[in-house]
This record gives C-alpha cells, structure tokens and sequence, in this order.
C-alpha cells in the first residue's frame, strides 16, 4: 500500500474518523466503524448530496427502502440467477471477475494480473426471517439501493402525483460478499450508498445522461476535488453491467491508483419491465396529454459514501515541510492539513483558551463553547501549548479557531484563526454567530 494511503489510515485511528470493525477481537474483515469525527464528516457528505438532489433540482423526491425485501425482487433484478452462483476467479489488480471455465489461461484477461483461487460465489448475502433457517425463511441483505426505488415507482408516482420526467433519492446501506475486498474503506462488505433515479421518456433517455454526467462531475468538483482527479470513463459495450445500455465511471486518482467513485448509467427499462414481469403488476406510465403508455427508462446517479469520504480526505490531505506553526517551541519538519471543504469539515470550530492554568480564561473560553454549541459543530480544547492545538485542529480539518486570552478578559473580544490563511483577527464575541455564519455558510 502506498506510504501516502498507510499515512492517511493512520490518522483515520489516531483522530477518530475511522476504525476498524470489531478490533478488539482482531477485527472483522473489510467492515468499518465510523468514529466521532468520520461519522460527523460523513453525515456532512450525506446532507450535501441530499440537499443537491432534493432543494437544489427539481422533481426529485426522497425514499427510504427497507433493507430486507422479498426474495423474489433479487430473482426479478439479476441477483439470483446462475451466474452469480459459478466457480468464479477476480483479479487481484483490476478487480474484473471471469468465469473459470471462460479462462483460457490463469491470469486476468484484462490487464494480465494474478487471480484468485476458484471459487463458488454469490455476491450477495444470505439471511433468514423467522423462527425456522430452512429454504422458506431465506431473504437477502440488499446488494443495492436501488430496486427499493423500483418497487415503490408507482407508489411514489401515485401519492406524489409526479409526472414524467421526476427522480427519486435515496441514501441507504448495502451489503455485497465480495472476494477481495481492500484499499480501506473503498472496497468494503458493507457500505453506503447516495442513489438518485431518474424516471424519464426513452427518447429524452440520451440528454438527461449527459446531463447528470456533468451535474456528478460539478458536484464533486464543488466540494474541493481537483479536474485534473477526475476522469468520467466511457464504459463499451460488452464490459456494461447487464442491465444498463449506457455507463460511465466517474473515478478519482486515489494513491493506490484510479478507483470508481459514482457511476451513471442508461438503464433503459430493464428494471421496471422485469418487475412488471415477475410481480403481475403494471409499471408502465401513462401520459395523459400524448395518451402514451410505456415503460420509463431509468438514468441512474450512484454514488458510495465510503468512497466519496476517501476520496474527499485524499484530496484534502497535506503534509506542510518545515512547519507553517511559529506560536510553539516544539518545532516539526512536517505538519499535517486537511483542507476540507466548509461543508463537509467535521468540526468547524474549535474554542481554545490561551493556557489552562488559568481559571478565569478557561471559565470565559467555556462560556464562548457554550455559545456557539447549539449553532455549529463545535470542539473544546485546553491540552498542550496553543501552538500545538492548532496543529491539532488543523489535522482534523478545523475550519476556524477562536482563541480567548487575557485582553477577551478586558475587551470581551477573541482572536479568530482561519485554517487555511493562517490570519488571525480580533472579534467581538457579541458579534461571533452572525460573523461564523457568514464565514461558514458562505
């Protein structure tokens, strides 16, 4: 694994963005636990994308799909049919996976890379309802958000009397059995997704996926990922997943490499055709201006939480060479930032008294935490020099640092720390939500 990623890992411990699942009985293969900072960050993420897809544009409302679905929504979907069920081989460099009896020789047809043992596989996991484990109580953990949205088309069209073309989104967890799952939280058991499903005429299918293209792009783009990081990947026919007539990977230049982080795909009317098929039910639309019938196609947005984290972290990690901080004694050869965009920083910001032996700074710094707590997400800190909370708090991704000394005792002012300038100017506290506001929200 590269140093870079290894350092990455690291802080994830070592500040509370991510541990690993079950440690303290060794841990439990590729799943994760978010901690106080990462669930912060990841909720962030979570409530920009929501809020891009359901205030931002129009006619897209919101879902929350159960988990656990009937069985027969995987046999309609794909998920169950035999192929997920062979002796199948994956790549340990590019991830494909091939069918043994497909192999002509033992390595990756793709790129050339080493394979894994054969094996019987099915990605998804196996569960059961009830009392009884027989074959009658046998459900599955959802390899996918998505069929949720599907199976509950007509009633959300219904009860939101939507017309053509209208979305709709949803953020859940999934769960798939994959062989080799790695690079941290990027190839995980279980994970969340951000999906957005676009029900539209098959005629307008084309212009709406160029549309949601460069709307998927903008976004990431927006919240601090570099263009020259993001490549969006035609995908040719014959490599598309089974159901979409159109797919592109948007990927992020990870330090382990490239790696998808969302992908939009045409699905045409795979989805709602199959479950019309397999449930007797009608899913065509009805338009009642062109008195038209048909089936919607679908233009799929689907993102994973997990891997927009890693990717934004990525981005927003730096290491600065001979220090950036001259308010300590203790001087380092390297300090560590994370330039994280406003909106997805954890903590915005950290209240800090100049020393914490000094009872009546530590009672005004309190009051100060007091203040701002109910308004933004905030943290207290009085351990170590004040040049060493600084750092601290720019290694977390801090956006701004408020500082109460001994003039705050006099002039009820604080000095105000920007993470990224490094400037710092004098505020009066009767003034500081309406000023934080305007620094945070803007």
């Amino acid at each position: 694994m590269p140093i870079q990623m290894q350092k990455i890992i690291s802080l994830c411990k070592r500040r509370g963005f991510i541990f690993q699942s079950s440690e303290i009985y060794g841990g439990f293969g590729s799943c994760y636990d978010f901690g106080p900072l990462g669930v912060e960050m990841k909720n962030n993420i979570k409530k920009v994308w929501w809020a891009e897809m359901t205030k931002k544009q129009e006619d897209i409302v919101g879902l929350d799909a159960a988990i656990l679905m009937s069985p027969r929504v995987w046999q309609a979907s794909g998920h169950l049919t035999a192929g997920f069920a062979d002796e199948l081989v994956e790549c340990k460099k590019c991830h494909k996976r091939f069918k043994k009896d497909e192999l002509e020789k033992n390595q990756c047809p793709e790129c050339g890379g080493e394979l894994t043992k054969p094996r019987k596989f099915n990605l998804m996991m196996k569960t059961f309802v009830g009392p009884i484990e027989d074959e009658a109580a046998v459900t599955y953990l959802r390899a996918e958000t998505c069929q949720g949205i599907y199976v509950n088309f007509e009633n959300v069209l219904n009860s939101m009397r939507q017309k053509l073309p209208f979305g709709i989104a949803q953020i859940g967890k999934a769960f798939r059995n994959e062989i080799t799952p790695g690079n941290f939280i990027f190839r995980a058991r279980e994970f969340e997704q951000m999906e957005m499903q676009w029900f539209c005429h098959p005629k307008e299918a084309n212009k709406f996926f160029d549309y949601w293209k460069k709307e998927r792009i903008k976004w990431h783009t927006n919240l601090g990922i570099k263009k020259e990081n993001l490549r969006a990947i035609e995908i040719p026919a014959g490599k598309r997943a089974h159901y979409a007539q159109r797919q592109v990977d948007i990927e992020y230049h990870f330090p382990f490499g490239w790696g998808e982080i969302e992908g939009v795909h045409n699905r045409g009317d795979w989805d709602l055709s199959n479950h019309a098929k397999h449930s007797g039910q009608d899913l065509k639309y009805y338009d009642e201006t062109t008195k038209e019938k048909y089936f919607p196609y679908i233009i799929e947005t689907s993102g994973g939480v997990g891997r927009s984290f890693l990717a934004f972290l990525c981005e927003a990690y730096q290491e600065i060479k001979g220090g950036r901080t001259k308010t300590t004694k203790a001087a380092k050869e390297v300090e560590v930032v994370l330039k994280i965009d406003k909106k997805l920083a954890p903590i915005k910001v950290a209240v800090l008294p100049l020393v914490r032996n000094k009872p009546k700074l530590v009672k005004k710094a309190k009051e100060v935490y007091q203040l701002l707590k109910p308004h933004f997400t905030c943290q207290y800190d009085e351990l170590g020099s004040i040049g060493r909370r600084y750092r601290r708090q720019d290694e977390i991704g801090t956006i701004l640092c408020l500082t109460i000394d001994f003039e705050s005792l006099k002039q009820d002012d604080l000095t105000l720390r920007d993470r990224d300038t490094m400037k710092q100017e004098r505020i009066k506290i009767k003034d500081l939500i309406k000023i934080l506001k305007q620094k945070l929200e803007n």
